[in-house]
């Protein structure tokens, strides 16, 4: 009992030390009012968007940079993205529709509608969003300003996260939960080392350049997790990376149910993981059954401990993602619980192997 109570506390505060120093380092995309001219190709994969594309297509016709293409890749969808994209595009001269090949064998669906569009792009720079996002003002200029101050390869933003149902509120924080209560983001940039690495598909910008030469989706055609994959490799050959989170600039309604929310994380966490089921095990252990045997204790100071722990670890997150702190509070044994359900999703997919998205095995 007292070597578990020891490294259950062990582990909460290492946790609660990785999630000051990210409270107290700030890693937000600050904003910038210089104005850059750069062309930017601002590049779209779509498959199957019918309900979120055009939220994003307005909110890039409305922002403040002006030196940019927009191409969206209609992956071959079933409903009508690619007829909304198209009429669109009709009327706004900067944007234009493609209509991405069959997927090719080795390849997963997303990594390779990004490759084709980096094919088609002919901006400097290369930024990727994902159909669900809305970028505000201020965010191109301020990312294209911070790829030149750090002279990266890769800047990638986590986006603030818009939850309009307590499903959505029971599972989506947790992505910025487990992001900056394990990982100190400053150091994606600042270590050298490759496994030291995140990232967001739903907004990475590129030099052109280097893309063109590394091909970087190519590189990871059969990853689930690709952005991390993308980052890891970026370290590796030398270059500069980085992650922050996107300060109010960019925006993203990921899922619209619970349902929806524990599908679409159950996915791609155990890949988090690199598919290391002891590892994962014993993550969750850690997670769930530690607190559950300091509670058994009955003894309040340890109690009071832990839970003063968590509570402040969940306000600092909830403020640097810009999540209510008191819902994130009242939620979290809910949270928790829907963590474990995602997690035992994803087990259950990897190893009956019947992970599906949008219709693909993946």
């Amino acid at each position: 009992m007292f070597i578990a109570i020891y490294v259950t506390f062990i582990f909460i505060i290492l946790r609660f030390v990785v999630t000051l120093f990210n409270f107290v380092s700030d890693p937000k995309l600050r904003r910038i009012n210089k104005n850059y001219t750069d062309f930017v190709s601002i590049l779209i994969p779509a498959r199957n968007e019918e309900e979120n594309i055009l939220n994003l297509l307005l909110s890039i016709q409305k922002q403040d940079y002006q030196n940019y293409e927009v191409i969206i890749l209609d992956d071959n969808s079933s409903d009508n993205t690619y007829e909304l994209c198209t009429a669109f595009a009709s009327r706004h001269q900067a944007f234009r529709v493609v209509r991405g090949k069959e997927l090719a064998g080795g390849w997963l669906g997303k990594n390779y509608a990004c490759h084709q569009l980096a094919q088609h792009a002919r901006g400097d720079l290369l930024l990727f969003v994902d159909a669900d996002v809305q970028l505000l003002n201020g965010a191109i200029n301020s990312a294209v300003h911070r790829m030149y101050a750090r002279k990266l390869a890769l800047l990638s933003l986590f986006t603030d996260q818009k939850m309009e149902s307590l499903g959505e509120s029971a599972t989506v924080p947790l992505m910025h939960y487990l992001l900056l209560n394990l990982l100190p983001l400053r150091l994606v940039y600042l270590s050298k080392n490759r496994s030291v690495a995140a990232a967001s598909g739903q907004f990475m910008l590129f030099d052109a350049e280097v893309y063109r030469s590394q091909h970087w989706h190519q590189q990871v055609k059969e990853k689930i997790v690709e952005d991390v994959e993308i980052m890891k490799n970026i370290k590796a050959a030398g270059f500069n990376g980085e992650s922050l989170l996107a300060n109010g600039m960019v925006n993203c309604r990921m899922y619209r149910s619970y349902a929806e929310a524990v599908d679409g994380f159950g996915k791609n966490f155990l890949a988090a993981f690199n598919y290391n089921l002891i590892s994962f095990l014993t993550f969750l252990i850690l997670l769930f059954v530690g607190p559950m045997v300091v509670l058994s204790t009955l003894n309040a100071n340890l109690i009071a401990m832990m839970i003063t722990l968590i509570v402040i670890s969940r306000a600092m997150v909830s403020l640097l993602a810009g999540q209510g702190v008191l819902r994130n509070i009242i939620l979290h044994p809910l949270q928790m619980l829907s963590m474990l359900l995602i997690a035992f999703s994803a087990i259950q997919r990897y190893l009956t192997k019947t992970t599906v998205w949008k219709g693909r095995n993946i």
